[in-house]
């Protein structure tokens, strides 16, 4: 483990559906939300959920790529981001 990953914030579960209820994302995400319920990004919310990732983790992930499809539950979200970002 290097100093930059130790200083980087973990990416869980709890940090993708922090992320994901921002009114910008999901106005209405419900707290009690199991990670596996299927969710649909509409292109502002996943741009600006994209924006979040880039500012709190240095992540640059590009719009168009096609893994977004696989973006369908808290889940999916956070094994992607955890195997590009760490743990």
């Amino acid at each position: 483990m290097t100093a930059e990953s130790e200083a980087r914030p973990r990416i869980t579960t709890d940090a993708v559906r922090e992320l994901l209820s921002d009114p910008k994302i999901f106005a209405d995400l419900p707290p009690g939300l199991d990670d596996d319920a299927e969710l649909a990004l509409d292109s502002l919310g996943l741009v600006w959920f994209l924006h979040q990732l880039e500012l709190r983790y240095g992540l640059e992930i590009e719009p168009a790529d096609a893994f977004l499809a696989e973006f369908t539950s808290i889940r999916r979200i956070t094994d992607y981001l955890v195997g590009v970002h760490g743990p």
